[in-house]
């Protein structure tokens, strides 16, 4: 799937979402001559590598509505979930970012698209939201991510990060410092890449 055709076979998107999502794209593309917003060489691969990347997640969480994500830099997948989720009801999508420039592109992505999303310039584990989702794509290891999220999933949100093929890995040392139930599954835009979704966190009590 290399382009908005295939893309929007793929998941049967509405010419209105495929055009928000060239907007996005040419965005992206021109702020990041300016700033580290995603490697330029991924530029190219675009669609599958960011866009369905993020995409895929609401298959997993088909009835969510309310969406965080922590650490939202470039908006994937946050812009993303929010493009597909425009004029669903009660759809929101919050963007939590701690660097003033990336909430700046990300206010300028959805005040242009008019996106069901608020930009939030600020550190991820202080935000008192309730939210049917919290997700998270290439900001921490597992066990400084869930850090981040406790917050979230204790208000009862479902975790789904998007980690890559060391997140095996990282979950073996996530679980030194927490409890959680957790289910691992492929990446639908890369087999390398895994979704970690993670339910009843707390945190390991030393003795």
């Amino acid at each position: 799937m290399s382009n908005a055709a295939g893309f929007q076979a793929l998941i049967k998107a509405t010419d209105e979402q495929i055009a928000d999502l060239e907007i996005f794209i040419e965005r992206l593309a021109e702020a990041n001559a300016v700033m580290n917003l995603i490697g330029p060489d991924t530029l190219p691969d675009v669609w599958n590598r960011h866009i369905w990347d993020s995409a895929q997640l609401l298959e997993l969480a088909p009835k969510a509505k309310t969406w965080a994500d922590l650490g939202a830099g470039a908006g994937f997948p946050g812009v993303v979930l929010a493009i597909l989720l425009k004029g669903r009801a009660e759809a929101h999508v919050w963007l939590i970012d701690s660097l003033g420039k990336r909430c700046r592109f990300l206010q300028e992505v959805v005040d242009e698209m008019a996106l069901p999303a608020t930009v939030i310039n600020g550190r991820a584990e202080a935000q008192a939201l309730r939210v049917d989702v919290v997700t998270a794509r290439a900001v921490a290891p597992m066990d400084k991510l869930l850090a981040y999220a406790q917050p979230y999933l204790q208000r009862g949100a479902q975790g789904l990060f998007l980690k890559g093929e060391k997140a095996e890995a990282e979950l073996i040392e996530a679980r030194k410092v927490w409890h959680f139930d957790s289910d691992l599954s492929v990446s639908r835009s890369d087999p390398r890449g895994r979704i970690v979704s993670v339910r009843s966190l707390r945190r390991v009590h030393s003795r």
